[in-house]
């Protein structure tokens, strides 16, 4: 291909205009691969100290991958998915990363782009240098000063300052023509910089993360998790291995009472992943207390395009009639924690996610065995309230008015974060806590009743997760995707 006819997607490389779906994932891993080795056979050189090959950061880049959309192409298709399309000709791009661990993601992009539009795919190098650190895992820092000058200017290191959330919160110049359509919400490097965050926060590699995530900010859960992993574990069924922080993996149930549950040395928001097969298991994360929390972790866990997140906490109830162990699902939110205020201001509504709350609510009546009227005393939909101030109670009597305005049932700490951020990122989200407390009403959690509330409820309260979702599962991934989280100029990659 003369190099003219993909002007539009920048300077490329060892360009090639692929028609097929698998063989544009090979090319893509064949130019990541070689990016990679000539970062570690340079760095191999840098510390033997022989003279490295010239132009590294021209050389080691991160793969691109484009499109040309025409407009016949857009009036031809008739997509009934949420994404795989694009709404405006023109050409579209973006750099990848990880194309083996992305590899099923892609595939589906691409076959998706291919079905709706008949596109050919433009795949190149870019010029856009791939950081040292998120190819090598150790970088030594026993250097010589002219060791440590060299690899100042002829590796590439992060450079955060060009990676950005323009495209995710809806910021990108759609208008410039010197620049193609963004094909996807992240680039390359911003991928990888969430990946090594993910791998920090969590202690567990991006590999082992699976299509449903559960969030949660109490160990109790963690503890019930790895008890139900075990009973799966012990029989034939979908799941293969449970996987620990540390990535200690896990697969059977004999090994998991030799082990145990680690209690000592965790990361700070630790992960436990129950696989399958499919990538369809599920994984928990403990991350925490607090809206700043929830932000961060769900920031990088956006860039593993999981199927949903769904939030099993507990909640201060606040409604006379509700009872301890109640569950409050959440309709909406009232965003009271200001840590997205920024990037997703109060103004902008965030849509229920039909196809969580009906899971959720079935999951609820399956668990419990109520139904009609007895599930509705027990489980109430509503507004949830999220606060940043652990002492709200403090404070309570200043925002009954807003307690009463909003109809608000339960108020927690990180809720309408993880909702927000799942809006902000395209990720369906949902939330079911469990009221453990009413103090407005002086139903304070003290130690013992805290104890004891917990010992009740939690179990239930996760069995319910993970029913809800299996009926997801069950139902057919494909249907979570919905059109509400996307914008009418959406980048075409879910």
């Amino acid at each position: 291909m003369k190099p003219e006819a993909y002007a539009p997607h920048g300077p490329l490389s060892d360009v090639e205009v692929i028609s097929d779906v698998e063989q544009a994932l090979a090319k893509l891993k064949a130019l990541y691969q070689d990016s990679c080795h000539q970062i570690t056979s340079s760095y191999e050189d840098l510390i033997e100290g022989t003279p490295l090959p010239g132009n590294l950061q021209e050389k080691a880049c991160y793969p691109y991958l484009g499109i040309d959309v025409t407009p016949e192409s857009i009036q031809d298709h008739h997509c009934s998915l949420s994404f795989g399309m694009a709404d405006t000709p023109g050409p579209y791009g973006v750099t990848l990363t990880r194309p083996e661990l992305f590899e099923s993601y892609y595939r589906e992009q691409l076959q998706a782009l291919k079905d709706n539009h008949g596109v050919d795919f433009i795949i190149g190098k870019s010029r856009w240098p791939i950081p040292l650190p998120f190819v090598m895992d150790h970088v030594t820092t026993d250097l010589t000063d002219a060791q440590k000058l060299r690899l100042k200017l002829d590796f590439a290191l992060p450079n955060l300052t060009r990676v950005t959330d323009d495209i995710v919160n809806a910021n990108h110049p759609y208008e410039d023509p010197s620049t193609p359509f963004p094909l996807g919400l992240f680039h390359g490097e911003r991928v990888d910089y969430s990946l090594n965050r993910i791998h920090h926060y969590t202690g567990t590699a991006p590999e082992h993360f699976q299509g449903f995530v559960l969030l949660t900010n109490y160990q109790q859960y963690i503890n019930g998790f790895f008890e139900y992993a075990k009973k799966q574990l012990s029989k034939e069924g979908p799941y293969t291995e449970f996987v620990m922080p540390r990535d200690q993996t896990l697969t059977s149930m004999a090994e998991m009472e030799e082990f145990g549950i680690a209690s000592d040395n965790l990361p700070q928001m630790p992960a436990y992943h129950l696989k399958r097969e499919d990538g369809l298991g599920i994984s928990f994360i403990n991350i925490g207390v607090g809206p700043t929390n929830a932000k961060n972790i769900t920031d990088h866990l956006a860039v593993l395009r999981p199927n949903c997140w769904i939030m099993l906490g507990h909640c201060a109830g606040l409604r006379p009639r509700q009872r301890l162990g109640d569950y409050a699902l959440a309709h909406a939110y009232l965003r009271e924690d200001l840590v997205l205020d920024e990037e997703l201001p109060q103004h902008i509504p965030l849509p229920a996610i039909a196809e969580i709350q009906v899971a959720l609510q079935q999951a609820v009546a399956n668990i419990t065995g109520l139904k009609d009227l007895e599930l509705k005393q027990r489980m109430r939909t509503g507004t949830v309230v999220s606060v940043a101030d652990r002492n709200w109670e403090l404070r309570s009597r200043e925002m009954y008015p807003q307690f009463r305005k909003s109809r608000a049932i339960a108020l927690d700490m990180e809720s309408a974060t993880i909702a927000g951020n799942g809006f902000r990122f395209r990720v369906p989200y949902g939330t079911l806590l469990c009221v453990s407390d009413k103090p407005i009403q002086g139903e304070i959690k003290l130690r013992g009743a805290a104890q004891s509330f917990y010992q009740q409820r939690v179990r239930q309260h996760l069995d319910i997760g993970i029913e809800a979702i299996r009926l997801l599962r069950d139902k057919g991934v494909e249907r979570l995707h919905s059109r509400k989280l996307r914008s009418f100029d959406e980048p075409p990659f879910r």
